[in-house]
């Protein structure tokens, strides 16, 4: 899932990245059959990596996480591991997800989703 992460700052929209979703564009490159897609995976994801920030997973991310997993496990609700931590990202930095996956992060209370 691609994390277009976006807010805005001085009339900007500053756009961002999380660590998850490096993991899981990188695991599209490696899943390319071809060797010209994978080459061409490759260089869009390192221009990405070039235009736009990656914010790692920090203790304070992961604590969050936590908390929203636990929460929404106890009311019976099922949030796959790398949009949580994707959102958990968004909502630590006050950035929205922009995503064509609302279904997933509309579990995550509180989370802005922009639909793309």
């Amino acid at each position: 899932m691609f994390w277009n992460a976006c807010k805005t700052v001085c009339g900007r929209t500053v756009a961002a990245l999380s660590a998850a979703t490096a993991v899981e564009l990188t695991h599209g490159i490696y899943r390319a059959k071809a060797d010209a897609d994978r080459l061409r995976r490759q260089n869009f994801v390192e221009e990405l990596y070039q235009a736009v920030a990656v914010y790692p997973l920090t203790l304070e991310v992961a604590r969050l996480a936590g908390r929203i997993h636990g929460e929404q496990m106890g009311r019976g609700v099922r949030i796959d591991f790398p949009d949580l931590i994707i959102g958990a990202t968004a909502l630590y930095l006050g950035f929205d997800v922009a995503t064509l996956n609302v279904k997933h992060f509309r579990l995550i209370p509180g989370l802005k989703i922009v639909t793309l």
